[in-house]
Order: C-alpha cells, then structure tokens, then sequence
C-alpha cells in the first residue's frame, strides 16, 4: 500500500541513512500517512515529520538506530498544556511526556504489525484532537 503524500526527500535521505530499521521506517511512514490525506511530510529533528494544517504534529525518531519512536507532540513551541491527556484511547502503546507529549516506542516490524491498527487509530484521533 503506497501513500500520494510520501516526500521524496524524506525517501532520499532515509535511503542515505543506511538504517538497521529502514524496512519498519517504511511501514510507519505509509502507516501515519495513509491514517490522514492532509498529511505532509517532510524532514526534521533528523527524521520523517508529518505536519497537519501547517503544525508539526507527528515525527518517526531513528537515532540511535536501537529502536524507532513515533512522538506524538504540538510543535516546537512551548504551550499552555491541556488539562487531561489529548487523547482518550492510546491502547496502552503510549508513554505520556505531557498531557500533549507522548512516545510510542517499537523495536521490530513485528511489534508495528501487531499494532499497525491501534497505531492507525493513535494517529487519527491525534490528528482530530488539534482542530
């Protein structure tokens, strides 16, 4: 399954990266972006972003190369943080920095399968909660 959003870019500098989880990186890309069409993608923090209504939403952490992280945050800048977590149902995969911070962590392509509709659902409902 291939995603119209996937950046060119980011494909190229994954490609000169040279990744232990190049195979997993792909997975997650096509995951995050095929969960929203309005995604964009694009490199930052030295990994895949993905932005939504122009706000750096999402990023895929490959460094070091011991395992891959999707941190789910609002952007760079500091903000007034909510009262509870920003989303309700994280099935357990999330760790909560701040009430509008979190880290799914994965060290293999079977622990992104077994969870690839869970994460999907992370990433919408992520997504939803910034509108």
């Amino acid at each position: 399954m291939e995603s119209v959003n996937k950046n060119k870019e980011v494909t190229q500098f994954l490609d000169d990266q040279n990744h232990p989880f190049r195979s997993e990186i792909e997975v997650l890309r096509l995951l995050i972006l095929n969960a929203n069409i309005e995604l964009t993608e694009n490199i930052k923090w030295n990994g895949p972003n993905y932005s939504f209504a122009e706000q750096d939403r999402i990023t895929i952490k490959i460094q070091p190369p011991k395992n891959l992280q999707i941190i789910f945050h609002c952007g760079a800048k500091v903000k007034v943080q909510p009262k509870g977590k920003l989303i309700k149902n994280d099935f357990g995969l999330l760790i909560w920095k701040e009430n509008n911070r979190a880290v799914a962590t994965f060290n293999s392509m079977q622990e992104i399968k077994k969870n690839a509709l869970q994460l999907s659902s992370i990433v919408k409902e992520w997504l939803a909660s910034s509108r």
